[in-house]
């Protein structure tokens, strides 16, 4: 079973008809609680694309309930500032078995579980939201659920979104309470808002775009810190034919990385480096790595120049 799937939104919707939640920064899975024949409970669990990916999660299926049912949620894992972050989960996301057991001890995962489409062998798909809701909440009370957390959700949605946002979590996801659960459908009646967060980065290097050796289509951008220009990712959103000619004049052409930690090969072969001198604006999806912690900008769109701004400026004010 394929999970189901909210359509982005405009505007986070008020008025009884919805509940809203938290959008966790996470791995989509469905978990599969049954009856084994050699006793005791057996654990499956898929991700969207329905592969089985249970030997990856061995801390998650450690703390599942005994009982029977079928739930959606979301594996998070918490970055040094507490947050969900996706890139936290990133080594474990292709790593199953022992290697699995033993990056759980290191990247410990948690699960979230948003709702419920089957109890004690009964399928609840075509029951509304609202009733489902209830009957996971029963569930949860009665300490089924085990070590899998059930999360809160909301009346005020747009109360939600502006908390999410001022603590850096990734958004609102909005359900209809008589919405059904539709496998693998995207639908109107779940929606996602998705924050957006804009920091100021240094270019330290650009990439042609294909076929061409001077037509700049992309970026390189890094964070400024005490200890230099640390890499954050490769810039190529919102960078049209408008942009790319004013923007790659600004930049000095240099013979070496500026960055002061190693660019991965994928980004640095074919790429110009340039003086660590231009500062421009991303707005990046979630709240951006901060300074001495590994991490790219997820999703990253040029947003323009500040001319206003310099590296040094940054450094001084920490603002990346």
């Amino acid at each position: 079973m394929r999970p189901m799937l909210a359509s982005p939104g405009d505007h986070v919707p008020v008025g009884g008809a919805w509940t809203h939640e938290v959008k966790w920064d996470g791995v989509r899975i469905l978990a599969d609680v049954t009856t084994a024949s050699t006793g005791g409970h057996r654990v499956v669990l898929t991700t969207r694309n329905e592969n089985v990916a249970t030997t990856g999660w061995p801390d998650v299926t450690a703390v599942g309930p005994d009982r029977d049912l079928l739930v959606d949620g979301e594996i998070i894992g918490l970055n040094a500032e507490g947050l969900p972050d996706f890139r936290v989960l990133g080594e474990r996301i292709h790593v199953r078995g022992a290697a699995a057991a033993r990056l759980a001890t290191r990247v410990p995962a948690t699960y979230m579980v948003f709702d419920l489409l089957r109890l004690d062998g009964r399928m609840l798909l075509d029951r509304p939201l609202e009733e489902r809701r209830a009957l996971m909440e029963t569930v949860s009370a009665a300490g089924d659920l085990g070590g899998w957390q059930l999360p809160a959700s909301y009346d005020d949605g747009r109360m939600l979104f502006e908390a999410t946002r001022q603590q850096g979590l990734e958004g609102v996801v909005s359900k209809r309470l008589d919405s059904i659960y539709r496998p693998g459908e995207r639908t109107n009646a779940w929606r996602k808002f998705a924050h957006r967060f804009r920091g100021s980065y240094v270019v330290g290097g650009w990439r042609p775009q294909t076929g061409t050796t001077d037509r700049l289509a992309s970026v390189l951008v890094g964070e400024v810190t005490a200890g230099g220009l640390l890499f954050r990712g490769k810039v190529g959103s919102g960078i049209g034919p408008r942009e790319s000619a004013p923007l790659k004049a600004l930049l000095t052409a240099r013979a070496s990385s500026p960055f002061v930690d190693e660019v991965p090969r994928v980004d640095a072969v074919g790429t110009h480096w340039v003086e660590p001198l231009v500062v421009v604006d991303v707005d990046t999806h979630g709240r951006p790595p901060t300074a001495g912690r590994d991490g790219r900008l997820r999703q990253p769109s040029y947003q323009g120049v500040r001319t206003d701004l310099s590296p040094t400026d940054l450094e001084n004010r920490g603002e990346t």
